[in-house]
């Protein structure tokens, strides 16, 4: 975490982004969910919206996490986490994982991101020098999805910045994210710039501004980001 005090304390958990973003999802959405944070919000959607969470690895239909002692270990997500199925759900090779996914037939991708740019541009998949990372299905679901989330913490552990004005690290793909959530914010990239909409609890717009290298505008009324209890 970074060394503000401030930002600190008014951080979210993982658990709190993923109910952010499961909030921003629509009924009857395909929603594909990427490795960590992403993968948590299939805990949070309500029952009977309608809403089939896809895992790359060849699961539509992925629900929450079970409890334990009642994991499948033939049911797992794209972070090798154990899901449950729900009814309806369907499980298919990679092959035809790819094919909906660059078929465009995925309304969403939920993907962690490194950096991110002012126009949207997304970079997840390697650190230069670090000598790892792959960029796997990132690339074609970035492509392929008619929308992109992205999660992120908004600073860097020695607290370098992460929205960027330029993306430093190399690109996943180009303006494709549409909503960017963050452990201090929850930005949506419009046409007119990227648009602050909601800020943690204690923060102000200011805040987030001094952290992000991009301009932003500020929504008419500024939500607020709020942490809750693990039930």
């Amino acid at each position: 975490m970074n060394s503000d005090p401030k930002l600190k304390a008014a951080a979210l958990a993982p658990a709190d982004i993923a109910r952010r973003v499961a909030r921003e999802i629509p009924p009857g959405a395909a929603v594909n969910l990427g490795i960590g944070v992403p993968t948590r919000v299939a805990n949070y959607v309500e029952a009977g919206r309608g809403v089939m969470f896809m895992a790359e690895n060849g699961i539509l239909g992925a629900g929450p996490r079970p409890a334990p002692g009642e994991e499948d270990w033939d049911l797992i997500n794209a972070s090798r986490e154990p899901v449950t199925a729900v009814p309806g759900a369907a499980i298919f090779g990679h092959a035809d994982s790819f094919a909906m996914i660059r078929g465009g037939h995925v309304d969403i991708a939920v993907l962690g991101a490194l950096q991110v740019s002012a126009r949207g541009d997304l970079a997840n998949w390697t650190v230069p020098g670090a000598g790892k990372g792959g960029i796997g299905g990132a690339m074609d679901l970035a492509a392929g999805a008619r929308q992109v989330f992205a999660t992120m913490t908004h600073l860097m552990k020695d607290g370098g910045l992460k929205f960027l004005e330029e993306c430093t690290y190399p690109l996943t793909a180009s303006g494709v994210v549409g909503k960017l959530f963050t452990d201090i914010a929850f930005i949506e990239f419009t046409e007119e710039g990227p648009l602050l909409r909601e800020v943690a609890a204690g923060l102000t717009a200011g805040d987030i501004q001094r952290v992000s290298e991009p301009r932003l505008r500020v929504a008419e009324t500024l939500g607020t980001l709020t942490r809750e209890p693990e039930a």
